[in-house]
This record gives C-alpha cells, structure tokens and sequence, in this order.
C-alpha cells in the first residue's frame, strides 16, 4: 500500500568545479598531503611484496630488486620519497598544535614542541644512519 507522498523541499547544494582546491595554496596542500597517503601506501604494497620475495627464494628476490631498477620505479620511489618528507613535515606541525604541554602554569609553544620532534626525527635517522654504515663495513 503506497501512500502519496508530499515532495521534499529541495536541499541547495552549491555547483563546485572539479578544480576547486586548486585555486587556494592552503587547499592545494591540503589535497598533496592526502595524495601522499596514496604513494605511501603504493611504496609500502612494493615492500611486502619485497620481502615476500626475499623469503621465497634468493633468485626471486634478485629478480625483484632487478625490475625496480627500472627508470620508472626509481622515479617513483624518489617521488615517494618527497611525499613521505612533506607528510611527516606536515604531521609535526600538526601535532605541535594539538598536543598542549604545560611547564608549570604555562603553555610550551607549539614551535617549541614542533621543533623538539624536528629534533628527535633527525636525531634518530642520524643514529639509522650510523648503524646502517656500520653494518655495511
């Protein structure tokens, strides 16, 4: 049994071209830093099927590494590589403005708090850095 039903009022929903988020800087970073995610998480599919080929045989594995040697892979990872940069950048200094840190009664400074993550990051790779060399020689 079907009822007539009374038209809905029309709810407005504004026209947006598809190049909306290119015309302001701050939308524009916004949207690279969500494309980032994107070739993250291709680099990260490459690595486990990486590993999976390391554990499957030292013949496939030297087979796999042979094909990223390929000009578009090394573009790619370079390009991941940058994307990687800009969104640990970006989550830093997002993070300096949420996390609130109080000494005593006042409030660290977010550049403060940003900084002492720059700090740790690069402490930390630098430490990588030196194992990694120490372990090669």
């Amino acid at each position: 049994m079907t009822a007539a039903r009374p038209d809905r009022p029309k709810v407005f929903q504004p026209k947006m071209p598809a190049n909306w988020w290119l015309k302001h800087p701050k939308y524009f970073l916004f949207m690279m830093r969500e494309l980032s995610s994107v070739f993250i998480a291709i680099f990260l599919v490459v690595w486990l099927i990486q590993i999976a080929q390391l554990l499957r045989s030292p013949a496939a594995y030297s087979a796999f590494v042979q094909k990223l040697h390929a000009p578009g892979w090394i573009i790619f990872h370079i390009v991941a590589f940058l994307f990687a940069l800009y969104h640990s950048v970006t989550w830093f200094e997002a993070a300096a403005k949420i996390v609130v840190i109080r000494r005593g009664e006042h409030r660290v400074p977010p550049e403060a708090v940003a900084g002492a993550g720059f700090g740790a990051w690069g402490v930390l790779s630098l430490v990588i850095l030196v194992l990694v060399l120490l372990l090669r020689s």
